[in-house]
């Protein structure tokens, strides 16, 4: 089943359970995949809106952590409600063990041996973990190799 099927199908079940948070969510992704939509002039695939999703997800992360730094952990609270909905819909995560294992072939395959490398991990590294895996994460565990010698013995 598509995600925009599976998207409509928990919309009416949440409509009819009466799940206000999950029917904002979903009203929310179901209108960002339909402007992405519109962007590209065609119908999204799975990996589009999982792209979508993830973006989603980028910035309920990033509010989570401005409303906890201005202390209104009510308005964090929500935001992580929304995130957690989010991400039931995505794939599931790498483990940080697997990511590790990932993010060091891709460091032999770059060649990389400095930080200033990185750019060139990064180019084969985030194709392969799209989707499964924090951006923000997989960018600081780079450099984090990197600066180690690139080793995963961190």
């Amino acid at each position: 089943m598509s995600l925009l099927k599976r998207f409509d199908d928990d919309l009416k079940e949440a409509l009819k359970a009466s799940e206000s948070a999950k029917v904002s969510v979903l009203r929310m992704v179901k209108a960002a995949a339909k402007n992405k939509q519109i962007e590209k002039g065609r119908e999204l695939t799975d990996d589009e809106i999982v792209s979508v999703l993830s973006s989603m997800v980028k910035q309920g992360r990033e509010s989570i952590e401005q409303f906890t730094k201005a202390g209104r952990m009510d308005l964090a609270r929500n935001e992580e409600r929304e995130v957690a909905i989010l991400q039931s819909y995505m794939p599931q995560q790498l483990s940080h063990e697997d990511l590790d294992r990932i993010i060091s072939d891709a460091i032999q395959e770059a060649s990389a041996r400095t930080p200033q490398d990185m750019g060139k991990v990064m180019r084969i590294l985030m194709p392969r973990v799209k989707g499964v895996a924090d951006g923000k994460y997989v960018n600081q565990r780079v450099k984090e190799l990197l600066e180690s010698g690139g080793s995963t013995q961190s």
